[in-house]
């Protein structure tokens, strides 16, 4: 995880070895290509998109920006109906990185709830294809800012690409904080 001027690294990988990966002074090279495709070999873990994972989607990780807001009182303003067992690939691809996913679905999408890295409260949102355009991601982002714990913050992960995602988080009330990769071992 990166924020202006500093990085964390949460490893099981020796100290001494992380130090060397890492130039002196180069404040980008814990999420650069180089340190991460080390750390992913180190580590016994398949690189991305290698093609050796198996489920190459679900091993295929990208570094992403790193969002915060914090928890707001009262309703979410948008009609949700909690979903007790969804078979959605999104809700699937968040119970692989964390943990007490809970899913609400409005019409025409859906908002993901769980605890992430740290046990903090992370949120994705997915909208169908065909009612993208008109605002329910940011909606459904802010609608997540109700569903968790009064004073808790609230996290989330963009690939800096997906632009539209980016424009409804940052509408939604979350500010970019960092960075972050998270690289995990393949499924068996």
């Amino acid at each position: 995880i990166s924020f202006t001027a500093h990085s964390v690294i949460f490893t099981d990988a020796d100290p001494g070895w992380v130090r060397a990966q890492l130039p002196d002074g180069d404040l980008g090279a814990p999420l650069g290509s180089r340190f991460l495709q080390a750390l992913y070999t180190q580590g016994g873990r398949t690189p991305p998109g290698d093609g050796r994972a198996a489920d190459p989607a679900r091993s295929s990780h990208t570094v992403d920006m790193l969002w915060l807001t914090e928890s707001l009182p009262g309703s979410p303003g948008l009609r949700l109906t909690q979903a007790a067992n969804p078979s959605h690939p999104r809700v699937a691809l968040a119970r692989r990185y964390r943990d007490n996913v809970m899913v609400w679905a409005a019409d025409g999408g859906i908002v993901l709830l769980g605890r992430g890295v740290a046990g903090r409260w992370e949120v994705a949102v997915e909208v169908e294809p065909d009612r993208r355009g008109r605002g329910l991601g940011r909606q459904l982002a802010a609608a997540a800012r109700h569903l968790i714990p009064a004073g808790a913050p609230l996290w989330a992960q963009i690939a800096p690409g997906n632009a539209a995602s980016i424009r409804a988080f940052l509408a939604a009330g979350y500010l970019p904080v960092g960075a972050e990769a998270l690289l995990t071992r393949p499924l068996p």
